[in-house]
């Protein structure tokens, strides 16, 4: 399989829009995922990596070796696309046989290449129908399974469950992986959802404008957002201004509208900085209590072993998370709607701007 390098990746548009510069390395077997909102650059920084896009400067290395000029048939690579461009005229057996045919394998090895990935894929029974007979879930299972047929080195997907319904594009998320797993081979993943990207990743990285922000495991991005950018995309941590004072014992603290964590970052009386404090770090209650703040419930929804409590915090929304059911019913009949809230201090994160 392949190590993958950019260095100083640019592409610079007609309108003026610019993607770059962007530097990055996927390792040999590695699946990393580029996550951005759209228009952020995720898709054109994949197709300069295929060839399908011009690099106006920077370098793009498969195994050291530059591939910038290197056509795209000659890159040795599988894509698969969010419209998965199956040929509707051909049987699934013929889409998968297309790349193996095109190269001149003999008939027998292609033939058992083609049913080694159907059955990889568990679409054997699907062979001989033609591609309008066949489901979007399985479609992107036959997209998948052409697009290894080569047995290519590197592997592109570009937001390929993004048309799917929630539920099977979560159980699509477990077959790539799966698949990624078994053959070893080197993947780069696009897409804007962060529980997608979470779910499949070795690696994240977060685009942000055309430019790599953060690059981690989903723990390490999760837990500890670069910037404002990453926390709010995330949805991580509730981002929120704090101020250096004067506390106890003439130390200096953080207070963030009254309630007080201690001043990790060394930072100077009078200096404002922005955190990021994520929901299940945050403790609520309906009684006041020592260095705690006061806001109001603005909603209760109902999660998977969980609630998840919005509060109006001086006009700012604050999501928590709470396991608590009996806290919750006594939210619920609190008319005056009224909470307090404090910080689990080593979990917030001093964030950079």
């Amino acid at each position: 399989m392949a190590t993958v390098e950019l260095r100083g990746l640019v592409r610079v548009f007609a309108d003026g829009t610019r993607v770059g510069p962007i530097d990055l390395r996927i390792e040999d077997g590695e699946l990393v995922t580029l996550l951005g909102p759209s228009g952020s650059g995720k898709t054109t920084t994949l197709r300069m990596i295929a060839g399908f896009i011009e690099v106006d400067q920077g370098s793009i290395l498969f195994d050291s070796e530059e591939v910038v000029r290197v056509p795209t048939r000659e890159r040795n690579i599988g894509m698969v696309f969010q419209s998965v461009a199956l040929f509707p005229n051909m049987t699934v057996y013929q889409n998968i046989a297309f790349g193996p045919d095109m190269a001149e394998w003999t008939h027998e090895r292609t033939v058992a290449r083609v049913e080694e990935l159907a059955d990889l894929l568990d679409i054997r029974p699907l062979l001989m129908r033609r591609i309008n007979e066949i489901s979007g879930g399985e479609a992107q299972r036959v997209a998948l399974a052409r697009a290894l047929a080569k047995q290519p080195e590197l592997l592109l997907l570009d937001e390929p469950l993004s048309a799917l319904d929630p539920q099977l594009r979560e159980r699509l998320q477990t077959e790539i992986r799966r698949i990624q797993k078994k053959l070893g081979i080197t993947t780069i993943y696009v897409t804007h959802s962060q529980d997608e990207a979470f779910a499949i990743s070795d690696r994240v990285a977060i685009i942000q404008d055309g430019r790599v922000v953060q690059v981690g495991t989903p723990e390490e991005i999760y837990d500890c957002p670069a910037n404002e950018f990453v926390a709010r995309f995330l949805g991580s941590g509730n981002v929120l201004e704090g101020v250096v004072k004067e506390g106890q014992q003439g130390k200096t603290v953080i207070n963030i509208s009254g309630v007080e964590i201690p001043n990790r970052a060394n930072m100077k009386l009078g200096d404002r900085l922005k955190l990021s404090i994520k929901p299940e770090d945050i403790t609520i209650s309906t009684e006041n209590t020592s260095n705690s703040a006061r806001g109001e419930v603005i909603s209760i929804i109902p999660q998977v072993g969980s609630f998840k409590i919005t509060i109006d915090f001086e006009g700012i929304q604050i999501i928590a998370l709470t396991y608590d059911e009996s806290l919750v019913t006594k939210l619920r009949e609190n008319d005056e709607r009224a909470v307090y809230f404090s910080f689990i201090s080593d979990s917030v994160v001093i964030l950079n701007n």
